[in-house]
């Protein structure tokens, strides 16, 4: 007995000497080993600190900025990353360093290779919110992509086209209706457009089920903004258990969506199954190539998947292009040349009748000048890869255990900022051409009725939060022209 006490401690200890490793080397001996390594490669950050890294200053210095306004420039990295911008720089996302990459080349090469360069996990920012087959990597992201490409092809498009046109129209009616009889009237659009673009996306991916999509967009707004009220513990070992109010009501929140979700994708299921669905909206095509992918090859996505997705589609489908709608009017504003000319493209291809999907095609200008913000302003200032063993990147072998961020609206030194807005690589945006299709929409039917420069009251607050809106929203001076 005595014998077999002793080899129980010596396991006992073994066991508690190898966690006890584990542990150090976690929160100290590598954090201090990847250091060295960035600053040998001259890149500069501060000394690591002790499980929480940067977080605190991190945390701090984004809370502030977010109560500051911008010089109005299109040069906005320093606005949009107040902690850090500079070159070949580094900060610690608790005993994780993150390295800002700024080459164009560099960046388009680590987009080419996501096998080697995937996306972090766990990822506090973007897992907490949205997963879906933006988070997912390997055999499943392949599955899950192609399931989900049908609800993107050219022919649904056309189809959603006249919901994108009808929620644009009621936006334009509410604006008509403030400046009817009154001459040039301020109006903040931001909130306006925002609330646009949940309408699209509610319509084009719940279709019949819009109000319970609009519930949808209202509980993820409110999870973006509580995620920013919790960045002081974000990157914290077993975050979602910290008994703040804010982690409880996400955790609340989560539940709810849950179950609104569930109750959405039962109830179009069961339409699929007796044939009542006709699938022209994005939940209703993801479910019937679902249904096929699963008769064909036995395995599909499971409920939590279609779950994931559809949560995504808020997300990419409304955040984005509120973003890309409200920074062409602001640039526009700037530049009343290229509103002039817009509008002149507009007139000349639709005159004042109704938009229709295939005159689209022809408004050249307006592309371009949708890619111009696309570049300036894009949904995403960073695109963030890991590294899970040692991996070369042009003259660097960067070791696992690194986030490397591609900063894609800024590469002075560099010329011109890359063009990636939807990323790049196999990983390339599925919604892209949706995106652009609502903007273009949007814009136009603005255009054909509105003129508008900024107000004087207006603040340039292009701030990162989950994407980059208007922080003190987008106050213009609309022109009715009819």
């Amino acid at each position: 007995m005595e014998t077999m006490g002793k080899v129980a401690t010596v396991i006992v200890t073994l066991v508690i000497l190898r966690w006890g490793w584990k542990l150090l080397n976690w929160v100290w001996l590598k954090p201090k080993k990847l250091e060295k390594w960035l600053r040998d490669e001259g890149y500069k950050g501060n000394p690591y600190k002790l499980l929480m890294g940067d977080m605190i200053e991190f945390a701090t210095t984004l809370k502030e900025g977010r109560l500051k306004a911008s010089p109005i420039t299109h040069d906005i990295t320093s606005y949009t990353l107040p902690f850090d911008h500079r070159e070949k720089s580094f900060i610690w996302l608790g005993p994780t360093p993150r390295m800002y990459i700024r080459d164009p080349e560099l960046i388009k090469e680590i987009l080419l290779r996501p096998d080697e360069f995937q996306k972090p996990h766990p990822e506090p920012y973007r897992d907490s919110i949205v997963r879906g087959l933006l988070a997912i990597e390997g055999d499943k992201w392949i599955k899950h992509r192609k399931i989900i490409n049908p609800a993107f092809n050219l022919q649904n498009l056309k189809i959603m086209f006249s919901a994108i046109r009808l929620s644009c129209s009621d936006m334009i009616h509410k604006w008509e209706l403030l400046t009817a009889g009154s001459g040039p009237t301020e109006v903040d659009v931001w909130p306006y457009i925002d609330n646009l673009a949940g309408d699209v996306i509610s319509r084009t991916a719940f279709g019949s089920s819009y109000e319970e999509g609009q519930k949808i967009f209202r509980i993820q707004k409110e999870q973006i903004d509580l995620i920013f009220q919790m960045v002081f513990i974000l990157h914290l070992p077993g975050r979602r258990f910290i008994p703040t109010q804010a982690n409880k009501k996400f955790n609340e929140n989560i539940k709810e969506l849950r179950s609104v979700l569930m109750g959405i994708i039962n109830k179009r299921k069961r339409a699929v199954k007796i044939g009542e669905d006709k699938h022209e909206d994005l939940l209703g095509i993801l479910l019937e190539s679902n249904k096929k992918e699963i008769e064909e090859h036995g395995v599909g996505m499971s409920m939590d998947d279609v779950i994931e997705e559809c949560k995504l589609f808020y997300i990419a489908g409304s955040e984005t292009t509120s973003n890309l709608i409200v920074w062409t009017m602001v640039c526009l504003s700037l530049h009343q040349e290229w509103q002039m000319q817009a509008r002149e493209e507009i007139v000349k291809v639709f005159g004042n009748k109704e938009l229709d999907f295939e005159g689209l095609k022809n408004l050249k200008i307006l592309t371009m000048i949708l890619h111009e913000v696309l570049r300036l302003y894009p949904p995403a200032v960073m695109i963030t890869r890991a590294t899970h063993k040692d991996t070369k990147l042009g003259n660097m072998t960067i070791p696992p255990g690194v986030f490397a961020n591609g900063i894609v609206n800024a590469t002075k030194g560099k010329g011109s900022s890359p063009f990636i807005p939807f990323s790049s690589g196999p990983r390339v945006c599925l919604g892209q051409n949706l995106a652009m299709t609502k903007a273009k929409t949007a814009i136009a039917m603005v255009l054909q009725r509105f003129s508008f420069e900024l107000s004087p009251s207006y603040k340039h607050s292009p701030f990162q939060v989950f994407t980059v809106p208007p922080q003190f929203g987008a106050h213009l001076i609309l022109h009715n022209l009819s």
